[in-house]
Order: structure tokens, then C-alpha cells, then sequence
């Protein structure tokens, strides 16, 4: 693993300890709010375990945040611009799914996050992960299917699509070219 990826491993187990810390709960506490393992939780904190997509997703959920918020809180740094050089990069150690934060830290209302999705993946989220937010997925290369519940969106380079009431969802490359997609989240508060 290289430094950068290193860096942001660390960054992000220490937001998770100081996520859980900061409402009081045990790592017991976490897991069953989660659904992960205790024993998982704890090599996550202590830098000994890369989380995964699905596993930080089930941890945001805990905490009623979104994963992209998890993310952002662990690896933002303050200022209006955000070089493409100092973006936060987070490589899913499991399906190898890229997470490029685009936006910069500001009090502005949205995030944007860029994802690139491997050929052959699928990327269960659950509700709890996006509960808060609304979103909008834009397919800018490739093609992506997003199952929303038992509802099948099939979707092409330059598509939009709104997410809809919060539901168990999936983000499916089914191809055999990877793909890209932007996530744009209107943080909870504003409207």
C-alpha cells in the first residue's frame, strides 16, 4: 500500500474511534448498532484493518451520518479550493471501488463525490448510509445499474438520477469496463 492510502486508512479509523467515542458508546455498543463484529470494529480502530465500502457504510449508518460524511470528516482539510492534487483518494481494499471527495470543506450545502466502480462490482449500501441526505447519482462514463430496493435503474453515460425515500440499495457494474459516476448530497439542514 502506498503512503497516501496509508495516511487515509489512518485518518479514517481514527474518526471512527472519535465518532463512537464522542456519543459514548463501547465498541459492544458500535457493533450491534452496526451489525459488524466487535473484534472488526477494534482492528479497524486500531489501524490493524482496512474497512471496506459496505462495512464503513454500516458504521455511518450507526452514527446517522452518511459514508461520504465519515470520509469528509476524516480526511478534509479547511479552504475554498481543493487541487485535484490534494482530493482525498479511498481505494475499497475488497472491490477495489475508487472515492475521489471533489468538493471542498465549505458551508456550502452539497458534496460531490466521484466514484469509480471496477468492472464486475457490486456495492451493497445500506439505508441507514444515505437516510439523512438526498442525492443524486450522474453517470459520467459507462454504464451502471443502481438497484434502489427491488426497483432496477439501468443507467448510461450522461444519465441523472434522484434517489428516492431512503431503501436498501446497490450499485452494480455489470460490464466489463469500469465505470464513473458522481455522487451529489445535499447535506441535512439545508433546503
Amino acid at each position: 500500500m502506498n503512503t497516501i492510502t496509508d495516511s487515509i486508512n489512518q485518518r479514517i479509523s481514527a474518526r471512527i474511534r472519535v465518532e463512537r467515542e464522542s456519543r459514548g458508546w463501547s465498541l459492544s455498543e458500535l457493533a450491534e448498532r452496526a451489525g459488524v463484529s466487535r473484534a472488526m470494529i477494534h482492528k479497524i480502530e486500531r489501524g490493524e484493518s482496512s474497512p471496506t465500502a459496505t462495512l464503513l457504510a454500516r458504521l455511518s449508518g450507526a452514527f446517522g451520518i452518511s459514508m461520504s460524511t465519515l470520509i469528509a470528516r476524516a480526511e478534509m482539510q479547511e479552504g475554498k479550493l481543493l487541487r485535484f492534487a490534494d482530493q482525498p483518494v479511498w481505494r475499497d481494499p475488497q472491490t477495489h471501488y475508487l472515492r475521489r471527495h471533489i468538493s471542498p470543506r465549505s458551508d456550502l450545502p452539497i458534496d460531490l463525490v466521484q466514484i469509480d466502480l471496477p468492472a464486475g462490482s457490486n456495492i451493497p449500501m445500506p439505508a441507514s448510509s444515505y437516510a439523512l441526505a438526498r442525492q443524486l447519482i450522474w453517470l459520467q462514463e459507462g454504464e451502471l445499474v443502481f438497484m434502489e430496493g427491488d426497483t432496477r435503474h439501468e443507467m448510461k453515460a450522461g444519465d441523472c438520477l434522484e434517489l428516492g425515500p431512503p431503501n436498501d440499495c446497490r450499485f452494480i457494474n455489470e460490464t466489463n469496463a469500469s465505470c464513473r459516476y458522481l455522487v451529489v448530497r445535499l447535506n441535512p439542514g439545508s433546503s
